[in-house]
């Protein structure tokens, strides 16, 4: 065993012995591989190619692997590296006062876009999650989560590989993203789990403030009581096997409200967030259907700005087939509207007050571990008042439709 300089002058003078310091120095070292040995390391690194045919700017947003949505710059027409991520965990036991951590690194483009940095500018190295997980033997037991975590409601994730589709909804792009705060889930039963937690702020700023924008300092205007929180609550079920083929489907359901200082450029805003989404198995194994419903608003700010309240709503229709064992069939189609006029939920050019969408993604497992996607998606401006995509001439919208065909391949690991 090799020692230090230190110990081996403390042996020479007979302060301590060799033996000893082996042993402690063995124990030490069985102390960390013990704490060591139970954490998985897992992530994975996600590129695509876009094709955007019939226009060359004003990509619809719909999230960060869009193209224009939030501090992402445009994937249009391309070759991207979308995101990397890694991931160090230890899952809970299944003792009574049980404990673990998640932490996922996310670096790329996506991770400017995502936006959680402790400071409020984006970049591209940023912390997704991180929080301790915890367990108090109350009843069934009570999961806590202490830290940074992704928002505890919506059908889509914000990791590529969790979803059937490539590209986003439009219901994940009105969701909260992360929040700073503190999360409990309680297992009623098999069939009934709920949750509540409280959060800073609605949005998804690490650690976040009241201020009026995220990373500034200060309060809002008007200034919120430091108790002023957001706070979440979820419920989930779950169908019991008994039920033939719809054993396993699921609902859940969960409510988000709290104060986000980026909803306005101004002063910020209350924001409310309600979403509903079930999973639905078919007398078809290998058929399986979802359905999706997002409702946020932005609450009236007359104090700074006359910033009038403003909404948005989605709702999505899922069907995924497993044709074989490396072929699966993603279909999604969703209508989405929201306020009409200059303060919408998503602002800008692409984005009109009604938005109808249709995805179809073809998924097939040639290589081990590697996820390989195609998908083509079609985006209808819908609401009548115009061209809402396109624009050969200063970015002045042209077209009703919008296309993109993306291939999308992530490394697991």
């Amino acid at each position: 065993m090799k020692f230090n300089k230190w110990t081996l002058g403390l042996a020479a003078i007979g302060a301590v012995s060799l033996a000893s310091a082996a042993r402690a120095e063995e124990a030490k070292m069985n102390t960390l591989g013990t704490a060591v040995s139970s954490t998985v390391l897992s992530g994975y690194v996600d590129t695509s190619i876009h094709w955007n045919p019939g226009y060359s700017a004003n990509v619809p947003t719909y999230s960060f692997n869009g193209g224009a949505g939030g501090t992402n710059p445009s994937k249009a027409d391309g070759f991207n590296l979308n995101s990397v991520k890694l991931s160090l965990s230890k899952p809970e036991d299944e003792s009574e006062w049980a404990a673990g951590y998640q932490v996922d690194l996310f670096m790329g483009p996506d991770a400017s876009a995502l936006d959680t940095s402790s400071t409020g500018v984006a970049n591209d190295f940023t912390i997704e999650q991180a929080y301790v997980t915890l367990r108090t033997p109350v009843g069934n037991g009570i999961d806590w989560k202490l830290g940074v975590f992704d928002t505890v409601i919506g059908y889509e994730s914000t990791a590529d590989p969790n979803n059937p589709n490539y590209t986003r909804s439009y219901g994940y792009t009105i969701e909260p993203t992360t929040h700073t705060g503190l999360y409990g889930t309680y297992k009623v039963s098999d069939l009934l789990s709920v949750g509540a937690g409280v959060a800073n702020t609605f949005g998804p700023t690490i650690g976040g403030s009241l201020a009026t924008s995220p990373g500034a300092s200060g309060r809002s205007n008007p200034p919120k009581a430091e108790s002023y929180k957001t706070y979440m609550a979820t419920v989930a079920l779950t169908a019991p096997n008994s039920w033939g083929f719809l054993g396993g489907s699921s609902l859940s359901a969960g409510v988000i409200n709290g104060f986000n200082p980026g909803a306005s450029a101004v002063s910020g805003a209350t924001q409310t967030a309600v979403y509903a989404g079930a999973t639905v198995n078919t007398p078809i194994t290998a058929l399986k259907t979802g359905i999706s419903w997002d409702y946020e608003n932005v609450a009236n700010q007359n104090y700074v700005g006359n910033i009038p309240e403003h909404w948005a709503e989605d709702i999505a229709l899922y069907a995924s087939y497993q044709a074989t064992e490396k072929l699966s069939l993603n279909y999604r189609a969703e209508y989405f509207w929201q306020t009409e006029g200059a303060t919408q939920v998503l602002a800008g050019v692409g984005n009109p007050s009604k938005i109808l969408a249709l995805t179809g993604t073809v998924q097939y497992d040639l290589w081990k571990n590697v996820l390989s996607r195609l998908e083509v998606r079609w985006d209808h401006e819908a609401d009548g008042t115009g061209p809402a995509y396109g624009g050969q001439v200063s970015g002045v919208p042209t077209l009703h439709n919008a296309w993109l065909i993306a291939a999308n391949i992530i490394y697991k690991f």
